[in-house]
């Protein structure tokens, strides 16, 4: 009977320890999944359900639209086995053999420990809510709609090497590099891309187009990058997305910042702090201040010193007078408390391009931290508030740029690339030129086998004469 008793309880307190062990996965796994901003592509913004995709992420090629990864049987992953899992995540293959375009940074991913994708599969297929509903498929122009093209851009520019801590660096360094290069990805979007859309080695974490913006360089250049921030200022930046008289995150970074960074573990943050400090330096060419040291609060409008000929245009003043100085001050000094930010000290109005400047003006700026909702209405098509022309975005911009800024001017031709994207890699312009020259070589060879039959059958009846 007492063998009987404790034999029970034995197989009770194994089964209680492995209940507890998957319970710890699953919640490793959630935090893994904040870490990875997986929600962030995976969920809708226009209030999706979680993981259900939805989401359009545009490329330079076109719009990738992120896919259904709940354990959905029919629609989702449900019946991905462990190997299937980590074989899309960390290689970029889905279960049905059909690759990944890298928008999904499966490039970054590689670096994951088999721990850690085992708990986000344990995470994804226990805890996620199925939801049977299939996600919008991306369907890019040829020649770059043939998915199997990816094998050999893998062969070429994917390292499959999982991360392997530095001997040389301490606990808090390694685990800095870890999420940066890996788990939250910052290379993708903060690394300049090649000619085939890789990543630049050499010039890790030194800015990079995302098209309309601009993920800025993050190295620790002091001038370029980040050197002159504090650490505290980094922190403060990544948990909240504002640092007064430094920065305010939009766009992509905006996105990270509420679904992932403002999530994070104060220990981790500290951790990617200290990596990013030794991230070799890269200057920006002709960067000779850094962003953030731009304009003077105390100074009027036309007071500021500027840099080249910064003229500002009297319809660019009564823009940013009837729809800016309300918030962010007739001076550009912004609201006491910071919520609405200063445009003098202000990284995204001193970068030595427009280009993010712009995007904030098109774009507007939508960040959520806790319970704090910043948001900064757009002014295009569809915004509650007035929509402007290229041409008075370019205006409005300029006055920015020329009293709290560098001084250069911005013309509507600039805002109009942005709204169309950006400036295109030459792989999407020579991709543009796929069709025609397909077209070209068809018609030469047709030309070419009616030329040789021509001439075959005036051979043929000289001979018969």
């Amino acid at each position: 009977m007492n063998r009987f008793f404790v034999g029970a309880v034995a197989l009770m307190l194994a089964a209680a320890s492995q209940v507890s062990r998957a319970d710890d996965a699953v919640e490793h796994g959630r935090y893994l999944s904040v870490a990875a901003d997986c929600a962030a592509c995976h969920t809708s913004p226009k209030g999706g359900k979680p993981y259900a995709g939805g989401y359009a992420i545009s490329s330079p090629l076109g719009q990738i639209w992120a896919s259904n990864i709940t354990p959905s049987k029919r629609h989702g992953i449900g019946e991905y086995s462990e190997a299937d899992f980590a074989k899309a995540v960390r290689e970029g293959v889905r279960k049905d053999g059909a690759h990944l375009y890298p928008a999904m940074p499966y490039t970054a991913y590689a670096k994951l420990t088999d721990e850690d994708v085992h708990a986000l599969y344990v995470y994804f297929m226990q805890d996620v809510k199925p939801v049977d509903e299939a996600a919008q498929q991306t369907d890019l122009p040829f020649p770059f709609s043939v998915r199997a093209s990816m094998a050999g851009w893998n062969l070429l520019f994917l390292d499959k090497q999982t991360f392997k801590p530095d001997p040389s660096k301490d606990a808090q360094w390694n685990r800095g590099a870890y999420l940066v290069e890996g788990l939250e990805h910052c290379s993708s979007c903060h690394s300049p891309r090649g000619l085939m859309m890789q990543e630049v080695g050499s010039k890790a974490l030194a800015g990079g187009s995302l098209g309309d913006w601009y993920a800025p360089n993050i190295t620790s250049d002091k001038i370029s990058g980040i050197g002159g921030w504090s650490d505290t200022e980094l922190a403060q930046y990544l948990k909240t997305g504002r640092v007064v008289g430094k920065a305010q995150a939009g766009g992509g970074m905006a996105e990270a910042v509420t679904n992932s960074l403002s999530k994070l573990h104060d220990d981790d943050i500290a951790a990617i702090v200290a990596y990013l400090r030794t991230v070799p330096a890269v200057s920006d060419t002709g960067v000779e201040r850094a962003a953030f040291d731009w304009g003077d609060a105390s100074k009027s409008p036309g007071e500021q010193p500027v840099r080249g000929t910064g003229a500002s245009s009297s319809s660019g003043e009564v823009l940013y007078s009837g729809l800016c100085a309300s918030c962010h001050g007739a001076r550009g000094e912004g609201s006491h408390d910071g919520y609405y930010p200063s445009l003098v000290h202000n990284t995204t109005v001193g970068m030595a391009s427009p280009q993010n400047l712009v995007a904030a003006i098109v774009n507007g700026v939508d960040r959520e931290v806790g319970d704090q909702h910043v948001l900064m209405p757009h002014f295009s098509e569809g915004s509650y508030v007035q929509p402007l022309t290229d041409e008075e975005v370019a205006s409005v911009a300029s006055y920015v740029r020329t009293n709290f800024g560098p001084g250069d001017q911005v013309t509507a031709a600039q805002v109009t690339l942005m709204r169309a994207g950006g400036d295109k890699p030459l792989i999407a312009k020579l991709g543009q030129l796929w069709l025609p020259a397909v077209i070209v070589v068809v018609l030469a060879l047709i030309a070419l086998v009616l030329l040789v039959r021509r001439a075959r059958r005036s051979k043929q009846q000289k001979g018969k004469v």
